[in-house]
């Protein structure tokens, strides 16, 4: 393998070019812009925890940082797609707020007369109907978009209004809970974490994948001649990979049930209560696996299928993916479609973290959803964007928030800092683009 590497002449300019850290950038091939982001994070993380006296890194606010950006990064993950191809979707919050709605109204007002109140069928009949209902709204935007030409600013900005105004009226701006224990539990808390066993088990897999995928990568460059990688980049890229993943797992195994519900929980169990206490794990929470498959599944989409080639040309030059024969348009409803599938599983997020669905479900959540997409690396003149970059801003984006709620910094002052935040981001972007050019 080495002698491949050695051999290949792009491969070898990489190595001796440059500076120390530009050959160990380019050797690894880390993305600079994310890179930059984790330290922008770390620097955000640091200066909380003096701020706030140690109180940020603690395993309880990490753990509820972690299910509190849940539901934003699921959003975020599609809005990339959204705005790669140089559209925006402004009624994401709406869509989250309507679709909720509808939610609980069927299995706290439909499904109970019919089946009975948390009947085992009543989760995955209020969750189906949930993304199927999103999928259908956001394809309907998609077509006006697509077809009739309207722009999707205006589009999306009628749906934030619409919707919004939808969730009132069906329930006539009723709170609607509570919900089915089991719906219940993708919103996290004490009963909807898979404790400290299954937490590792998640983190042994996560880590064998990362291995996987490393290897398969490598496997795959050589069989169709592409530079590779020397092998103490892959294996610093492995280390670093699975001593994240641990390191996550043993962060969020650190928090425990708070003593009124370990209490309840050892009296279910049949658990005599010590002197001391119980400590017992939560672990990683559902809706915090549901955000990290579906970034999984959307990064698959965008970089190995033809989907996502599709959508990236279309962002790149919509004229010339057009003369190429792609069908912008339909490509451009299945992403609408796909977005409001995304509000959806959100929405089932939101409402089964608060065990109620309300007309301020969702709000500015648009704001979030973008900011965090933005701030990750997409750019706003479309062709650019990972999933991982999402992600990433989403936790910016809660680290922000959650960091500024411990400093008891009134709402208002929140909002101001979270518009410089994403004025800023824009402004990078904008930066960045010129100088590569």
């Amino acid at each position: 393998m080495a002698n491949t590497t050695i051999a290949t002449p792009s491969s070898s300019v990489r190595q001796t070019q440059g500076t120390a850290l530009q050959r160990f950038l380019q050797a690894t091939e880390i993305d600079t812009r994310l890179l930059g982001m984790i330290a922008a994070l770390m620097c955000i993380w640091l200066g909380f925890q003096y701020f706030t006296g140690g109180l940020f890194l603690t395993p309880r606010n990490l753990w509820n940082l972690t299910v509190q950006a849940a539901s934003v990064s699921v959003m975020a993950t599609g809005m990339v797609l959204v705005i790669v191809t140089r559209n925006i979707d402004l009624s994401v919050g709406s869509i989250l707020g309507f679709v909720g709605m509808i939610m609980a109204i069927t299995q706290a007002k439909i499904l109970p007369p019919l089946i009975g109140f948390d009947n085992p069928a009543t989760w995955i009949i209020a969750l189906t109907v949930g993304i199927v209902l999103g999928t259908a709204i956001g394809a309907f935007q998609g077509v006006i978009i697509a077809f009739l030409n309207v722009p999707a600013f205006i589009v999306t900005l009628g749906g934030l209004l619409i919707w919004r105004a939808a969730a009132f009226l069906v329930i006539s701006g009723a709170t609607v809970a509570p919900m089915d224990s089991t719906f219940r539990l993708m919103g996290g808390g004490a009963e909807g974490s898979i404790g400290a066993t299954a937490s590792w088990v998640v983190g042994i897999i996560a880590c064998l994948i990362i291995v996987a995928s490393i290897i398969n990568s490598r496997k795959q460059r050589k069989r169709f001649g592409f530079p590779l990688r020397p092998m103490w980049a892959e294996y610093f890229l492995s280390l670093v990979g699975c001593v994240t993943v641990m390191i996550a797992v043993w962060v969020l195994n650190s928090y425990y049930m708070p003593v009124n519900l370990a209490k309840k929980y050892a009296e279910a169990h049949n658990i005599p209560w010590p002197e001391g206490g119980l400590q017992i794990p939560l672990g990683i929470a559902i809706p915090v696996l549901m955000a990290v498959g579906i970034a999984i599944a959307m990064s698959f989409l965008t970089t190995r299928t033809r989907f996502g080639r599709y959508v990236f040309a279309i962002g790149g030059n919509p004229e010339a993916a057009e003369l190429a024969g792609i069908k912008t348009r339909w490509v451009t409803v299945r992403i609408f479609a796909l977005m409001g599938a995304l509000c959806a599983i959100a929405a089932a997020i939101s409402t089964a973290r608060l065990n109620a669905a309300t007309n301020a479900q969702g709000t500015l959540d648009e704001l979030y959803t973008i900011a965090a997409a933005v701030i990750g690396g997409t750019s706003l003149a479309g062709g650019m964007g990972t999933i991982s970059g999402a992600v990433l801003g989403a936790i910016v984006m809660q680290s922000l928030q959650s960091g500024m709620v411990l400093l008891r910094i009134d709402t208002p002052l929140q909002s101001i800092v979270i518009g410089i935040v994403l004025v800023m981001a824009v402004w990078l972007d904008t930066v960045y683009r010129g100088r590569a050019k």
